[in-house]
């Protein structure tokens, strides 16, 4: 009995380190192959990402100014957006390559895995050109010198070696729908999904905090912990793509009811993107499956 005792705790132990090794990124993000990058093309990106309706500094008009510091409650703690900007406390002596893995994979310029808190998620599926564009888009807003406030956990959750499990477990590759025949459905699909990250909110998780696929976009409990995400399958939903596309540029429902929450931002940051961009999301959500 104690032989067995001392294999199966040498083996958990063997196991807890290979999967604590398993767990670390690269010490270096890998070479950025992508073209050089367009600003202003960068600005619609940044736009449709929703960049600066979370990192914008609260309680100032300025929503390029990237200090960070919203607060984001969720059932895991409370976390606080970074800063952003190109000034010393943000993405200075960034590199293209650095944003990339940032934004696609979750890790930081020095290793650290970032919390899903970030949707990488859903911003690994962003394209060269528009990391690119976004990257110089980002270089060219002004530096704000505000300090990141960090975030507040308890342990476990304090142990960023932990999320490297995570993502291993919980972050899929793929579209949950197959591409459709319709090239409006597939753009819609790219803006909503990679862009948008319109799932996030919209999807319910496990206990551990992944995204149900087999419940795309079919609502969700608010992790601020008051009222519902509503659902955007067309059977819940009952709108036509009209309606959506006039809800992204206006906010206002068929009922002329008006959007609240976080939906204030995602409205701000649509009704500046091109009308195409707006017909193109309401496709891809008339076509998604029923819940």
């Amino acid at each position: 009995m104690r032989r067995a005792v001392r294999v199966g705790a040498a083996a958990a132990v063997a196991l807890g380190a290979a999967l604590w090794c398993a767990s670390a990124p690269a010490t270096a993000p890998a070479p950025f192959a992508g073209p050089p990058g367009d600003a202003a093309q960068g600005a619609r990106i940044f736009l449709a990402s929703g960049c600066g309706s979370c990192h914008a500094t609260p309680g100032q008009d300025d929503p390029l100014r990237l200090g960070g510091g919203m607060a984001f409650a969720t059932p895991f703690g409370t976390f606080r957006a970074p800063n952003i900007s190109p000034g010393s406390e943000g993405i200075a002596g960034w590199s293209v390559a650095d944003l990339a893995r940032a934004v696609r994979e979750g890790v930081s310029p020095d290793g650290r895995h970032y919390y899903p808190a970030f949707p990488y998620a859903s911003y690994r599926a962003m394209t060269d050109g528009d990391l690119a564009d976004l990257y110089a888009y980002l270089l060219s807003l002004p530096p704000d010198p505000a300090p990141d406030l960090g975030h507040d956990l308890a342990f476990p959750f304090t142990i960023r070696r932990g999320i490297g499990l995570w993502k291993r477990a919980f972050v899929h590759e793929g579209w949950v729908m197959a591409e459709a025949a319709d090239p409006e459905v597939n753009r819609g699909a790219y803006l909503a999904n990679a862009l948008a990250h319109c799932g996030e909110c919209h999807t319910p998780r496990n206990a551990a905090g992944e995204l149900d696929r087999g419940a795309w976009m079919a609502g969700a409990p608010n992790p601020a912990g008051r009222g519902r995400i509503p659902a955007l399958t067309p059977d819940a939903l009952g709108w036509s793509a009209s309606d959506i596309a006039f809800y992204l540029e206006t906010g206002l429902t068929p009922a002329y009811d008006s959007a609240g929450g976080h939906m204030v931002a995602v409205i701000a940051n649509f009704a500046q993107l091109p009308e195409a961009d707006r017909r193109a999301v309401a496709a891809y959500i008339k076509a998604l499956p029923p819940r």
